[in-house]
């Protein structure tokens, strides 16, 4: 991490002294992110303002044997403009020109890289029931799309890659390329792409998730515990049939890739109807461009009763009001404290990163591959099973340091799983 001042020029010589790594980063999310097939179609969206890095992935894709590449731009101004002169019932209906986009590309069997990037408060102030309505309906107007990367059927990769505003408030009070060479600096530490071989690095990682998927599928516990000093007191059942994942992620037919760049996580989906208690966010979440702060959630029979939020509370609501299925949880993921991201010390105020700094959980839909056989069932046969559905899936960060978690046997042993915050046995 960069801790001393630096100039503007310093970070003109400093990205010119990354464009190796930044490069090495494409082929990571190209070769271990999807895991491009020879001829495959590739899809990248992107913000407009990460079109050099976007290039670089396109010639990545080429070079990894991609068919075609995809290019999808989406642009944080344009997106404001667009909700601040239409109404809800606007954002009701996806296009038909994008829905035959999306849902031709997943038909072909293509993967998809999503970069990353985007302004923590682009939609401050805006009503948050478009931007809720756009997302549910693309997810209930895309099915094939949906069900694509839902059930891992078309591999899909997150990576972030800096923007000017994102940089701002990771990096405030330092002049745009100062604050964006350190947010390069970071992701590219955080995703183990800032040595020689991040290939190697990510085999590597990728061998360190068996322990703590072994000792979770071996106990196969009935329900977790949470609690920490904030006032979480939250007990998560779990599925007769679940199955704990982490690192990398397999299609239907064996194809390995990786969700998430950066990723720490262990997870699994719970019992849509078993969740209780009160649980409190440890850190903030940034949801269609706006910041939930401070909040809390009170469950009863797997479902949210009541919440609060000092900040962002009816986003908070809009989140929940998505569906039956927003109330109830799809993840739950098991994070230690002592990984590059937390250990960094940076609020990277995106998900993807901070998610992977913390335990959390998530509102709506879970994973048929947390389930044993999940891949064959339809989604009511999920659902009956107790593997949550809905249109949406929002993870929200609960991991504070003192944060001690539970595994519940069927016969009501208790066996420790996190002690403040780490694993037992860290």
């Amino acid at each position: 991490m960069i801790t001393t001042a630096l100039t503007v020029e310093d970070a003109r010589m400093g990205m010119r002294a990354l464009e190796p790594k930044v490069k090495a980063y494409a082929q990571l999310i190209v070769r271990k992110g999807v895991n491009v097939k020879p001829g495959q179609e590739l899809v990248i969206m992107a913000p407009v303002e990460t079109c050099k890095f976007a290039r670089t992935l396109v010639r990545c894709g080429y070079e990894g044997g991609a068919g075609h590449v995809t290019v999808i731009w989406s642009d944080d101004t344009v997106s404001r403009l667009t909700y601040e002169n239409n109404d809800v019932a606007y954002f009701e209906t996806v296009p038909e020109w994008k829905r035959v986009q999306l849902e031709t590309l997943a038909a072909a069997g293509a993967c998809l890289v999503c970069l990353e990037g985007a302004d923590p408060e682009a939609l401050k102030g805006i009503d948050p029931a478009k931007p809720q309505a756009a997302s549910k309906a693309e997810n209930t107007q895309c099915p094939t799309f949906r069900r694509g990367l839902d059930f891992n059927i078309n591999p899909w990769c997150i990576a972030g890659v800096p923007v000017a505003a994102w940089a701002r408030h990771v990096f405030p009070s330092v002049p745009d390329e100062v604050a964006i060479y350190k947010l390069w600096c970071a992701i590219l530490a955080v995703a183990r792409a800032d040595g020689d071989d991040p290939e190697s690095a990510w085999e590597l990682h990728d061998a360190t998730f068996e322990k703590n998927l072994r000792f979770l599928n071996d106990r196969h516990f009935t329900a977790l515990h949470y609690s920490s000093e904030n006032g979480t007191d939250l007990t998560v059942g779990l599925t007769d049939r679940h199955i704990w994942a982490g690192g990398r992620s397999e299609t239907p037919e064996g194809h390995p890739f990786f969700p998430n760049i950066p990723t720490e996580e262990v997870y699994t989906s719970p019992d849509r109807m078993r969740a209780d208690g009160v649980v409190y966010s440890a850190l903030p979440l940034v949801h269609n461009g706006t910041k939930i702060e401070d909040f809390w959630l009170k469950f009863e029979g797997g479902c949210v009763v009541d919440c609060g939020a000092r900040v962002g509370l009816e986003t908070l609501k809009s989140i929940l009001d998505t569906d039956e299925g927003a109330r109830r949880l799809g993840e739950a993921a098991l994070i230690s404290k002592n990984t590059p991201i937390r250990e960094s010390g940076t609020l990277f105020y995106d998900t993807l990163y901070d998610e992977n700094a913390s335990c959390h959980l998530a509102l709506g839909i879970g994973f048929p591959e947390c389930y044993d056989g999940g891949y064959e069932m339809s989604a009511d046969e999920l659902r009956d099973h107790g593997i949550n559905m809905s249109t949406t899936h929002v993870d929200f960060m609960i991991g504070s340091d003192d944060l001690n978690v539970t595994g519940i046997m069927a016969d009501g042993t208790e066996v420790p799983v996190f002690i403040n915050g780490q694993w037992s046995w860290e």
